[in-house]
């Protein structure tokens, strides 16, 4: 069976490129280890955590905010049974969807562990040990990653769990270790959190969100120390052993000093992912990797003429829209056209309760960069629609350049942060100034009104501070 283009894996990256070349003209094929398509995000990451974190933040609005808004309803009861079938009928729309589209764009699937096993030509394993040979022009490798793991530590997934195991648990733990302080462990312990337990933090730097703008970071945590975390900042884990009983993690200064151990029901272990590419038969056919990443030039080719990789196997931020954009350009390179990604404008966002969004350069960027910029700030305390909602945590900053006004950079701490952040990346997409920004009107009252003001603060000019 020979195609224009096979892709390996069908994550964000991998199904948005089939589908695209597909578009365009191609035969294509797709490869998928899973028994399903959605790659990790849809089946064991972004959307069943999603689910959840919906879930749980209605449970706690409706234990904590609905008196204050009039409604009176008794206190809430948990079924757990009933919030993970929520979770796992998302999963299931979202992953058959996607199935939908590739048929729909006659696009074949086949099932099993591929590998190349020669420029041009796939292999493909089946669970019963059957191989089907496959050959294409070109070749995506799409396959993204796994979890990163903690030396010395085993993973059952029951007391000593991955984000995987975090979405299966049969019960509240009462007290939740999350080794990590980056978005995937502030994520998942909130929800576990917001259902009841006591949630302690682990975290080898002196700060959590690595990478996020430093002053967001830092209110952030003290939101989230309201909400009862407890953050262990500049230390490493030493060790963590789980029995039948709850697991022991000793935890030491990363300075140095004395260890302490802490007791938990569960530990999440939550310090990051790695790309996936074994068993793909990468170094037989020569392709060049750099710290377990697949080199690429700046059309997503690979060392070996005719493979191609994106999303989280290359360079560049794991995210599943970053590997969706990256899929959408190869697939039009391929097919002759001027594909392109935009890396200076891909937002990110932690779907915690307030959410935390960026896009674009921080501060501490800038300052080592030795960009002069100016700074406009707005809090959510001053929105009339935040108050209304009981959402007044938070604000939005906007880094613009001091001499041409351009926006460098957008961060929001806030209710609905994710889906307010897009409009800061339409806006540095085109190149948009502070100004521009401030002279768009606003819907009132609307949460967004926030991103207006902050970029009037830019010059000094917001109205309602």
């Amino acid at each position: 069976m020979s195609y224009d283009l096979i892709v390996i894996g069908t994550g964000p990256g991998g199904y948005v490129c089939a589908i695209r070349a597909a578009q365009l003209g191609m035969k294509v094929a797709v490869v998928e280890k899973r028994k399903t398509h959605g790659g990790t995000c849809l089946n064991i990451g972004c959307i069943p955590s999603k689910a959840l974190l919906h879930a749980s933040e209605m449970f706690e609005t409706a234990a904590h905010d609905f008196p204050a808004l009039g409604i009176t309803i008794g206190k809430p009861k948990l079924d757990m049974a009933a919030m993970m079938k929520h979770k796992d009928d998302t999963v299931a729309a979202n992953v058959n969807g996607v199935g939908f589209l590739l048929k729909k764009n006659k696009v074949d699937a086949f099932f099993g562990h591929g590998a190349i096993t020669a420029p041009g030509k796939v292999s493909v394993t089946a669970e019963d040990g059957s191989v089907t040979a496959l050959e294409a022009k070109n070749i995506v490798i799409a396959t993204g990653s796994d979890v990163a793991p903690l030396p010395g530590v085993t993973v059952d997934e029951k007391t000593i769990v991955s984000s995987t195991g975090a979405l299966t648990l049969e019960k509240v733990p009462g007290k939740l270790v999350v080794v990590g302080a980056g978005v995937i462990g502030l994520e998942l312990g909130s929800v576990w959190a917001r259902l009841g337990a006591q949630v302690t933090v682990v975290e080898y730097l002196d700060r959590i969100l690595p990478g996020m703008d430093m002053e967001v970071a830092k209110q952030f945590q003290r939101i989230l120390e309201k909400q009862g975390f407890t953050f262990m900042l500049s230390h490493k884990v030493a060790s963590v052993t789980g029995g039948a009983k709850g697991a022991k993690v000793v935890v030491e200064p990363a300075a140095g000093g004395d260890a302490q151990t802490l007791d938990g029901d569960v530990v999440l272990i939550a310090i990051g992912r790695r790309p996936y590419t074994e068993g793909l038969g990468l170094e037989a056919v020569g392709v060049a990797m750099e710290r377990g990443r697949i080199i690429i030039d700046d059309h997503f080719k690979s060392s070996v003429d005719g493979v191609y990789a994106i999303g989280d196997v290359v360079r560049g931020p794991m995210l599943a829209h970053k590997a969706e954009d990256e899929g959408m350009a190869l697939a039009e390179i391929l097919a002759g056209q001027h594909g392109h990604v935009n890396y200076d404008v891909i937002p990110g966002v932690v779907y915690t309760s307030p959410e935390v969004a960026s896009v674009g350069r921080t501060e501490e960027e800038l300052k080592a960069a030795g960009v002069d910029y100016k700074v406009g700030k707005f809090p959510f305390t001053a929105n009339g629609r935040a108050r209304a909602m009981r959402h007044a945590d938070g604000f939005v900053k906007v880094l613009a350049d001091a001499t041409s006004d351009r926006v460098l950079g957008v961060h929001i701490l806030g209710h609905g942060a994710g889906e307010l952040i897009g409009e800061a990346a339409v806006l540095m997409e085109f190149g948009g100034s502070a100004e521009d920004l401030a002279r768009t009107c606003h819907a009132h009252p609307t949460m967004s009104e926030a991103v207006k003001e902050a970029a009037l603060a830019v010059d000094k000019r917001a109205i309602h501070i």
